[in-house]
C-alpha cells in the first residue's frame, strides 16, 4: 500500500513540475528553457513577462487550487456528503456577494480596498452562506436536497450581484465582471504573498487534524468515544474551510467544482479516504487541476481569455455527475 501511494504521489508531483513549466512557457509569448531559468532566478535578461506576470499566476493556481480541493474535502467531512463544496453549497457564492458590496462601494468613493480586506469580506460572506446551509442540512437529509438548496442560495447571491451591479459605475462594473467570471490573471506578488500567509498556516493546521478527522468520518460517537470535542472540531472544520474557500474567491473570484471533483479524483486515484493521505494530495491534485485548467482557458482560444470556472465546470461537472449516479445505485 505504501508502494501505490508513493507512486500516486509522485505521479501528482511530475504532473504538477510539468504543468508549472508550461504554464510558464506558453501563451502569447513563447519562452525557451534557457530564457525561463535566467527569468525565475531574475538574472540580468530575464523576461519580465515572466517574473510579473505568468509566474506570480501559476503560484496563485498552484496555492488556491490546493486551498479549494482541501476546503471541499473538509465540506464533504462535515455534513458526510460526498456531493459538498464551496461551489455547490452556495459558499463561494455568498463570499462573492460580499467581496462585490465592497469593491463597489469602495470603488465609487475613491477608496482601495485591500487583499486583506477582501480576504475577511469573502470570510464574512462564506460563513453567512455556511450558516443558511447548516440549517437547511438539519432539515434536507438526501444529497440532492442538499445540492438542491445549494443551488438555490447562489441562484439568491447571483440576484444580489446583478442588482448591485444595477448601480455600480461602468468602470466599476468592468472590474466586478470581470472579477465575478473567475481568473487566476492580474494577480501580482504581494497578492501572492498575501495568499501564502493565509492559505499555508490553515493548510498545516489541517493536516494536523488528520486523526480527529479519521475519526469523524467513523461517526461522531466513535469520535467523542476517542477523546474529540465534537463541538470545538465541528467549529474547526467550519472555519478552517470557509477561511480556504473566502480566499480563493477574494482573489480569483468563484470557481466551479475543484472542491467537489478533485477530492474523489484523489480518493480514485490513492485507493484510500485516511485524511493522512488525502489531505496533501488534495492540495496537489487541486493544484494540478487548476494549473492545467489556467492552461486551457489561456490557450485554447488565444488571444480571447476564457473564466477559469467555465473550464472546471467542464472537466469537474462530470465527476460530479458520476458521484451522484453511483450514490443512487447504492441506495
Amino acid at each position: 500500500m505504501r508502494k501505490h501511494y508513493a507512486a500516486a504521489f509522485s505521479l501528482l508531483v511530475i504532473l504538477l513540475f510539468v504543468l508549472m513549466g508550461l504554464n510558464i512557457a506558453i501563451g502569447s509569448v513563447h519562452f525557451s528553457p534557457r530564457e525561463i531559468l535566467d527569468s525565475l532566478l531574475f538574472r540580468p535578461g530575464g523576461a519580465a513577462i515572466i517574473q510579473k506576470i505568468r509566474f506570480p499566476r501559476m503560484v496563485a493556481a498552484l496555492l488556491l487550487g490546493g486551498a479549494l480541493s482541501v476546503s471541499g474535502f473538509l465540506l464533504q467531512t462535515f455534513f458526510g456528503n460526498p456531493i459538498a463544496g464551496p461551489f455547490v453549497l452556495g459558499i463561494s457564492s455568498g463570499a462573492k456577494v460580499i467581496v462585490s458590496l465592497l469593491m463597489v462601494l469602495c470603488l465609487s468613493r475613491g477608496f482601495h480596498l485591500s487583499s486583506m480586506g477582501m480576504v475577511a469580506g469573502a470570510f464574512v460572506g462564506s460563513l453567512l452562506s455556511m450558516g443558511v446551509v447548516m440549517l437547511l442540512s438539519r432539515r434536507v437529509s438526501r444529497t440532492a436536497g442538499l445540492v438542491v438548496s445549494g443551488v438555490m442560495i447562489g441562484y439568491i447571491c447571483s440576484a444580489i450581484t446583478d442588482f448591485v451591479v444595477t448601480f455600480a459605475s461602468d468602470a466599476n462594473i468592468v472590474n466586478l465582471h470581470n472579477w465575478s467570471l473567475g481568473s487566476f490573471s492580474g494577480l501580482y506578488w504581494d497578492q501572492v504573498g498575501i495568499m501564502a500567509l493565509v492559505v499555508l498556516p490553515v493548510l498545516l493546521f489541517t493536516f494536523l487534524l488528520s486523526k480527529p478527522i479519521s475519526a469523524y468520518q467513523l461517526g461522531e460517537v466513535y469520535a467523542q468515544n476517542m477523546g474529540v470535542n465534537i463541538r470545538l472540531f465541528r467549529f474547526l472544520l467550519i472555519l478552517l474551510s470557509s477561511v480556504l474557500s473566502a480566499c480563493v474567491t477574494a482573489f480569483a473570484g468563484p470557481i466551479s467544482f475543484v472542491g467537489v471533483a478533485v477530492p474523489h479524483l484523489m480518493k480514485s486515484l490513492f485507493s484510500t479516504a485516511k485524511p493522512i493521505v488525502i489531505i496533501p494530495a488534495c492540495f496537489l491534485g487541486g493544484a494540478v487541476f487548476c494549473l492545467g485548467c489556467d492552461l486551457l482557458a489561456r490557450t485554447c482560444f488565444a488571444p480571447t481569455e476564457l473564466s477559469i470556472s467555465s473550464v472546471t465546470a467542464v472537466f469537474g461537472a462530470p465527476v460530479v455527475i458520476s458521484v451522484m449516479l453511483g450514490r443512487q445505485k447504492n441506495q
